[in-house]
């Protein structure tokens, strides 16, 4: 009816001047409000809140498994040489070209369907904090295997760069233990790589959680944003995007502090 018309006109500052639906807009995001629901009517807020903290949850988890498990098989690698790094950069290279939805189905398929090791779908929410650990395993797994695949590529790569430099063979030369030069010359300047590829991939997850949650059914952001686009749910859909994004800006700015505290010189470069 006009009436209904027009009071939506009014809800959505739809005859003002395209600065002031912007400044309205960007004034309620700043402080948490982006509106409501089309469809639900509720606030975006408390949609977004609800579903938060599984996708937090799962990165998380992920992450976890790509720093232990990706840098500790780079460092094998590289350290053992032989055939041990001749497996591990083959089983690497493998997982890296897995998509996640790929992985997603194989694991549910041999560790939830035929072996029950673990739950089918679902987070576990109201198990407690090792129930939801143990619902989301397969999720984290299959979200984390490709980018674990490329942190240990480039773990191996950055460690055996630095055992090959000048300053490790003269810390050799001068009979240094073999323990504190790994420890204290080549791990801590083969981190500043390393930590730049293990930022931009945890920055990538937080993404690609998006289809790992729906190939698991899982409450989070990612669901959340696919059935906002399924209904064109707007608002919805407008602020998963910008947590998104904001997250991915985030992350990469972390790294980028980071930086100096691993390598002094680059601090005295930013300065000058």
């Amino acid at each position: 009816t006009p009436e209904q018309v027009q009071q939506l006109t009014v809800q959505y500052h739809l005859d003002d001047p395209l600065w002031s639906r912007y400044w309205a807009w960007l004034s309620g995001a700043v402080t948490g409000d982006f509106g409501q629901s089309i469809v639900s009517r509720e606030p975006v807020s408390t949609l977004i809140a609800d579903r938060a903290g599984t996708t937090l949850l799962l990165v998380l988890y992920a992450t976890v498994l790509i720093v232990v498990i990706g840098l500790s098989l780079g460092a094998i690698a590289a350290l053992r040489g032989g055939v041990t790094d001749s497996a591990i950069v083959m089983g690497t290279g493998a997982i890296a070209a897995v998509p996640s939805f790929v992985a997603a189905t194989v694991l549910v398929s041999v560790f939830a369907v035929r072996l029950q090791w673990f739950p089918v779908f679902g987070d576990g929410a109201g198990t407690g904090v090792g129930g939801r650990l143990w619902y989301l395993t397969l999720p984290a797994i299959a979200l984390a295997l490709a980018a674990l695949g490329v942190s240990a590529r480039v773990t191996r790569t950055s460690v055996l760069q630095e055992q090959d430099s000048e300053f490790v063979h003269i810390a050799r030369n001068r009979g240094l233990p073999s323990a504190r030069i790994l420890r204290r010359h080549v791990f801590r300047n083969a981190l500043i790589p390393v930590t730049t590829a293990v930022g931009i991939t945890v920055a990538g997850l937080i993404a690609g959680s998006v289809v790992v949650e729906q190939a698991f059914a899982l409450n989070g952001l990612g669901t959340l944003l696919i059935q906002s686009v399924q209904v064109d749910d707007f608002a919805v859909i407008q602020a998963v995007t910008l947590i998104l994004v904001t997250a991915f800006v985030v992350v990469n700015t972390l790294t980028d502090i980071v930086h100096p505290l691993l390598d002094p010189r680059l601090q005295k470069w930013h300065t000058a």
